[in-house]
């Protein structure tokens, strides 16, 4: 028999983007450009191909089972990188880091080791969000709550109309910050208060920072550092999570963190040790050599500024599009509904984006995410502005 959870999970955004899509062909012969996925298409840095490449490196790799804790090189190597950028006293590699096949595949995890399915809960998240988080809550036997994240709030999560009571059944909070699909970024006093809320109404928190090294002007506060600031050097009831995948173009070697709270690591070790997840030793030791190199991060996230600059400068005066605070998104407002927008869009332009409504769900106010589209400026820097040019042509 099926687990009756899984009725209840809804299609994910890119099957509904291709049903949309089917039997709407472009009409000319324009070479496709995807803005869809948000799969980093820059380089991978050469020294990184060159040691997944070293033979030696391969062979001990893959010669031996691997460890589910992590080899104790990643792990210094993520606390280094996380106590640098997030100005850490303190943040142990043997008990509150984790390596983990990816953000993805941990954010799923990490809610069914702490979710308890006996009792009747909620798990808030961000809303329009990253689906993963909906099925998360859904597969674990909690309720999924929408937090709405709309221009007045900055598109940042408004905790403030969640009631007492809502607050008491909730087990678990996701946040997405930098956020998916708005590039919007929470403050460290708006996460120092949601962490005392947690403390008052005994829930955790998983903060996914996925994005946190793309930014413009200022590097994003997050959930660990925002803790060190209420010299909260335990991490109590928070984890964070990222990953390779967008910080340094890596997203097929599938290589991320957990970290925080010792005690929930130490169950979500536990649960993986049972998953069989652990990561392979020579994906391992580069993932160690990528966290800890700056430089390839840094001409990672210019050549993001030069593209937002050149997209912006192209859309201003026929869309609006704001620079986000950080990710590689645009989510602008669209002239009409977003779906038939983005159908029109492909038909006309052979350019492929996802429509907001898709990455949200209709709660209290309606779907945040309608009457916009998420655009991903992660094909090159030429393709990006020939998207744009098509995008202007389309609206002119």
């Amino acid at each position: 028999m099926v687990n009756p959870a899984m009725n209840q999970l809804n299609p994910y955004p890119f099957a509904r983007l291709a049903a949309l899509l089917d039997g709407h062909d472009h009409t000319g012969s324009l070479p496709m450009i995807p803005l869809s996925l948000g799969e980093p298409r820059h380089e991978t840095p050469a020294f990184l191909i060159d040691a997944l490449a070293d033979r030696d490196n391969l062979i001990e790799g893959v010669g031996a089972y691997p460890l589910t804790g992590g080899l104790p090189e990643l792990r210094e190597a993520i606390a280094g990188f996380a106590r640098r950028r997030f100005d850490l006293a303190e943040l142990s590699p043997d008990n509150q880091v984790l390596p983990v096949n990816g953000s993805r595949e941990a954010l799923f995890a990490f809610a069914q080791s702490v979710l308890h399915t006996g009792s009747p809960s909620i798990t808030m998240m961000p809303n329009p969000f990253y689906q993963i988080y909906e099925g998360a809550a859904l597969l674990g036997g909690s309720e999924p709550h929408y937090i709405p994240c709309i221009a007045t709030n900055c598109f940042n999560p408004d905790f403030s109309a969640v009631t007492s009571g809502q607050w008491s059944r909730c087990d678990l909070v996701f946040l997405c910050s930098p956020g998916n699909p708005t590039g919007a970024v929470m403050s460290e006093p708006e996460l120092i208060e949601l962490v005392r809320l947690a403390d008052k109404h005994d829930f955790i928190i998983a903060s996914d920072e996925c994005y946190s090294e793309i930014w413009q002007e200022k590097a994003p506060a997050g959930l660990l550092g925002a803790c060190a600031r209420m010299n909260r050097h335990g991490y109590e009831r928070c984890v964070v999570l990222n990953s390779l995948s967008k910080r340094s173009n890596l997203p097929g070697l599938r290589s991320g963190f957990v970290a925080g709270d010792a005690t929930l690591i130490s169950n979500f070790l536990l649960y993986r040790t049972y998953h069989g997840s652990a990561m392979p030793h020579h994906v391992q030791r580069v993932s160690a050599m990528a966290w800890n190199d700056e430089t390839h991060v840094e001409a990672n996230r210019d050549l993001y500024r030069r593209k937002f600059e050149a997209v912006i400068r192209i859309l201003e005066d026929v869309l609006p599009v704001r620079q986000p605070d950080a990710s590689f998104y645009l989510w602008p407002e669209t002239p009409g509904d977003d779906q038939d927008f983005a159908r029109q869009l492909w038909t006309d332009q052979h350019v492929k984006v996802i429509p907001g409504s898709f990455l949200g769900r209709h709660a209290a106010g309606g779907n945040p995410g309608s009457g916009r589209v998420r655009m991903a400026l992660v094909a090159t820097l030429a393709e990006c502005v020939e998207a744009a040019e098509r995008v202007r042509t389309f609206l002119s």
